[in-house]
């Protein structure tokens, strides 16, 4: 006679996995595979799983996946006993930490032996402590809630059973340990991914497994994924995911298209960068018959193809944003689908979500409307084809740019005019050969082709954010997506105010948009003068950060009051937020989970930061690489940063950033005097002073470090 298997006994075996690996999540599949037993139904684990769920022993991550509840072990229900919140690890290099909590004014301290194996940028559980003389809070780790990442990059270093593979990131504090049978064929010095298996409490080391061998260390390709996977993103999307974008069909239904406005016979184009290949925006342009303008704001409708709740749609909300290396574009979708289906190529019927605006001859807007449309771009511009039909009045539809450009003039007058600010720093671009080195670098500069792309699509963001803000159903709000842009703090707008008046420009801050409009003024007086990199450095940093929310507070660089994000769905997911809850307010089924959007939104704005990071990285890395020949060369440089241990300069002729370090000027003891940005003298009074123009040597470049070293060769003029 068989004995029933008991349902309590299996669930206790489910529990111990949890438990056995803490760190790591599971799906019903997986829990099946690690029992090992065949005869084990999915049904009966998803019992046991629901069990645990309701006992608060597990929990389910938003992807889908269950994770141990490390609270709920009896050591950990003691340590948390009383007051302790949650946040996000900011690991510094000699292990302490912050924790960044929403709810507290100040980040929370914690020793490095309270830290208790948590990563940067983990969410965590922080017992708080009382906090210290001079006021600080500190606190102790006591569950890590989700890890930021489970891959990490570094390099082999072999031992003889087993192997340490030594973390590329800095915050990344410790070597994982990798035993032989899970090294897949890696060798020494090689450049890996390996993945958090976990990190028993007795021991110094977390456990991995190498699941990609990239290369050498140095090598190109292998160093640009590295910082793919540093920064938290995968290099592949999942073979599931990749199967079903590629079933999607270039080919549009006629039922479909008779659902939408047809605007496949008005003039319509993209004008993009020149290596773009996911054009995500189009512009169309006719004359009414009353003799305005129609303009047409046309942006790829990738909400038609990927529907919320699937493994595609998860795939985009963990990655977010598309990163954009200096030599690669690692996209939120997959290619088929960023590069191909949605993307509004020429010659070509497309869906698209329009903003369609009438505007009269000072492209004041009379109307407004938001519709799902299907277009026929009938040519692809560049930047540089753009701007030389803007300069010479010849080119492929010459009217209909020249009226575009026309009419966006008068927009970008009346927004700067209410007090947006204008920033038109050149960004560094590298020219590589074959293998990815660099052999040349170039500023990609602002036109006027350029801002006039950007003035349409602000217009088109900023219609749909006051449509957010102004829609109510049965005297009920729904929530908004924003982008939204705080006013500068007071203390950086007095240390901003300070410095400009040692070069007689007078910063007014009775009001934030005098403040804006002092900004802008200062600015425009600076320029091609000794002080314009200091002063715009500072005016950039006075600025606070933009973040995406549901709680609208404006843009203030922008000078919007209502602003969102609704033109680069391929790239961006909350594009892809605005454009669900745009049509579900058109509708009137708006959205009404209020926090549940928060959470998504609060997460790219995260993963935004890790972008940026990421693209930094890669452009310094080739910034070193670009100097590791030239070690013994001379440039000009303009000082970047000033900090106590040294003064960056970036070097006029190739935009390179190098380090002077304070040691190196032997001539004088130098502090860092802070108020003034600046390095000064204590026996000779010398400054060397943020936008101070020096003559440098480069003496060093460390690829591994990602440093380049330079020594002052001349002593500052002036």
């Amino acid at each position: 006679m068989n004995r029933r298997r008991g349902s309590g006994n299996l669930t206790e075996k489910v529990q111990k996995i949890f438990k056995n690996h803490p760190y790591t999540g599971f799906t019903v599949k997986t829990i099946i595979k690690k029992l090992g037993k065949k005869r084990i139904t999915k049904a009966e684990v998803k019992t046991s799983v629901q069990t645990l769920l309701k006992k608060n022993i597990i929990y389910q991550h938003r992807d889908g996946r269950y994770f141990f509840t490390a609270d709920t072990d009896t050591q950990a229900i003691k340590k948390t006993q009383g007051v302790f919140v949650e946040g996000i690890v900011d690991l510094t290099s000699k292990g302490s930490a912050f924790i960044l909590v929403d709810d507290l004014p100040d980040d929370v301290y914690i020793a490095p032996r309270f830290v208790n194996r948590a990563f940067d940028g983990d969410l965590v559980k922080v017992r708080l402590n009382k906090s210290n003389r001079r006021g600080r809070k500190e606190g102790e780790i006591v569950e890590i809630i989700r890890r930021r990442q489970e891959e990490f990059a570094g390099i082999v270093d072999m031992q003889e059973k087993f192997a340490f593979i030594i973390m590329d990131r800095k915050k990344v504090p410790v070597d994982f340990y990798v035993k032989g049978k899970n090294l897949k064929n890696a060798k020494d010095g090689d450049k890996v991914i390996v993945k958090l298996i976990g990190w028993p409490a007795n021991q110094k080391s977390p456990y991995g497994d190498i699941i990609n061998v990239l290369g050498q260390e140095g090598e190109h390709d292998a160093e640009m994924k590295a910082i793919i996977v540093e920064n938290g993103f995968p290099l592949k999307f999942p073979k599931k995911v990749m199967d079903r974008m590629s079933r999607l069909s270039m080919e549009i239904p006629q039922e479909e298209i008779d659902k939408r406005i047809d605007f496949r016979k008005v003039t319509t184009v993209t004008i993009d960068p020149h290596d773009a290949k996911d054009f995500d925006d189009a512009l169309s342009i006719q004359k009414l018959d009353n003799g305005n303008w129609e303009i047409g704001v046309h942006i790829a409708d990738v909400s038609h193809y990927i529907q919320e709740g699937t493994i595609e749609d998860k795939e985009a909300v963990m990655r977010s944003t598309s990163v954009y290396l200096v030599d690669r574009v690692v996209p939120m979708f997959p290619e088929h689908l960023s590069n191909l289906v949605c993307s509004l190529r020429p010659n070509e019927d497309k869906l698209c979500f329009s903003v369609i605006f009438e505007v009269d001859e000072e492209a004041k807007i009379v109307n407004r409307k938001f519709a799902r449309t299907v277009i026929h771009s009938v040519r692809r511009y560049t930047y540089a084809e753009a701007q030389e039909i803007i300069e010479t009045g010849e080119g492929d539809y010459k009217e209909e740019i020249l009226t575009m450009f026309r009419l966006s003039q008068k927009i970008r007058q009346r927004r700067m005019a209410k007090g947006a600010i204008r920033f038109d720093r050149p960004e560094i671009k590298f020219e590589l050969d074959e293998t990815g080195k660099p052999i040349g670098t170039y500023l990609k500069v602002q036109k006027e082709s350029n801002n006039m792309i950007e003035d349409y699509m602000l217009m088109a963001n900023e219609a749909v954010a006051m449509y957010f803000t102004k829609y109510n159903i049965k005297n009920q709000k729904a929530p908004g997506v924003y982008r939204t842009h705080a006013p500068p703090e007071a203390e950086k707008l007095e240390k901003f105010q300070n410095m400009a008046a040692k070069f007689g420009h007078k910063l007014i801050f009775s009001n934030p948009e005098q403040i804006a409009k002092s900004i802008n003024g200062i600015l425009a007086k600076v320029q091609e003068k000794p002080e314009q990199n200091l002063i715009e450095t500072l005016a950039i940093r006075t600025m606070s950060k933009a973040e995406y929310t549901t709680n609208n507070i404006g843009h203030y660089g922008l000078a919007m009051p209502d602003y969102t994000h609704f033109t680069s769905p391929i790239r961006r997911y909350p594009d892809v937020m605005v454009h669900r809850q745009l049509q579900r307010m058109m509708d009137n089924e708006p959205e009404m989970d209020k926090d549940g959007m928060d959470s998504t939104l609060k997460h790219c704005s995260t993963m935004e930061k890790n972008a940026m990071n990421a693209e930094r990285e890669s452009t310094k890395y080739k910034q070193v690489e670009f100097l590791s020949d030239k070690l013994g060369d001379e440039f000009i440089g303009v000082i970047s940063g000033v900090q106590n241990y040294g003064i960056f300069v970036e070097l006029e002729e190739n935009h390179c950033e190098g380090l002077v370090r304070t040691e190196s000027i032997t001539h004088d003891r130098f502090i860092f005097a802070e108020d003034e940005y600046a390095l000064m003298g204590m026996k000779t009074g010398q400054k060397y002073r943020l936008g101070d123009k020096l003559k440098i040597v480069v003496v060093a470049a460390d690829l591994k470090n990602r440093t380049v070293d330079f020594e002052i060769v001349q002593e500052k003029k002036g």
